[in-house]
């Protein structure tokens, strides 16, 4: 039978494949290409998801954020606080993130690797721990987990859609 952490760490590693894969596919000068005027880019939308993965589950799990921690902060060289992760930015903001595809996948995999040592730790128990008491009902470390493995899902499927819609172009 399955674990928790068994699915867990099984979801998150469909994201890795994917995010590897893109980075693999899409040429290096059009990672930073918007598909069409506006859109999100796929730097921008692996490293959000990233940072988003990063944050999330470092809080979750009082462990350092592989942003800073890690040196990918001063390595990407953003005109952005450290505290950014790509919520409330604008267009401008997107097009801002340049990044190679090593950097991309290094600061994937570095917090790919944090996460799945995280996800190590989970226990049916420690899901209904209240990891935040900001929101009305409390967060749970379950309900944070899922959140934040959505968040990869969804937007690594959009960072495919607009790899397909440069590849059209």
């Amino acid at each position: 039978m399955a674990s928790v952490n068994d699915l867990l760490t099984d979801a998150l590693d469909r994201v890795r494949d994917t995010v590897h894969g893109l980075l693999d596919d899409v040429p290096e000068d059009r990672l930073a290409q918007p598909p069409a005027d506006g859109a999100n880019t796929v730097a921008w939308l692996v490293w959000h998801l990233t940072r988003v993965l990063d944050t999330h589950v470092a809080d979750a799990f009082d462990r350092d954020v592989v942003w800073t921690s890690g040196g990918w902060f001063e390595r990407f060289g953003l005109p952005f606080p450290a505290s950014a992760h790509g919520y409330g930015m604008s267009y401008a903001d997107v097009l801002a993130v340049r990044a190679s595809a090593d950097d991309l996948r290094g600061y994937f995999d570095a917090t790919h690797a944090m996460v799945t040592d995280a996800l190590a730790e989970v226990t049916p128990e420690s899901l209904d721990r209240v990891v935040d008491e900001d929101w009305d009902p409390p967060v749970t470390l379950a309900v944070r987990l899922v959140s934040a493995l959505n968040d990869a899902t969804q937007h690594v499927g959009q960072a495919s859609y607009a790899a397909g819609m440069l590849d059209r172009a």
